[in-house]
């Protein structure tokens, strides 16, 4: 975690963790987005590097359901990287 992809033009990737779910397949790398996630604080961001195509429907299904963000998505050939905001789920009446 935390480490720099060279060749992927991921300078800013030490500022926060980043969790490698490359080589899994969803829900693997929306499972692990959702722990990590958990105990995280309300401002801090995550990147989730993941392969398996299916993570560009799951990962943001997932952030609706569960109130974070998606700052961004990044993408070389085959690998996706989403860096996510967590922000506190919205209360409802």
């Amino acid at each position: 975690m935390g480490e720099s992809m060279p060749g992927f033009g991921f300078e800013d990737m030490n500022e926060h963790p980043v969790i490698d779910a490359r080589g899994h397949h969803c829900p693997i790398p929306s499972l692990r987005l959702r722990k990590a996630l958990e105990g995280m604080a309300e401002g801090e961001r995550i990147t989730l590097l993941a392969d398996d195509p299916m993570a560009r429907v799951d990962v943001p299904h997932l952030l609706g359901q569960i109130g974070s963000v998606l700052v961004e998505v990044r993408e070389d050939g085959a690998m996706l990287a989403f860096t996510v905001e967590k922000r506190a789920r919205a209360a409802t009446d």
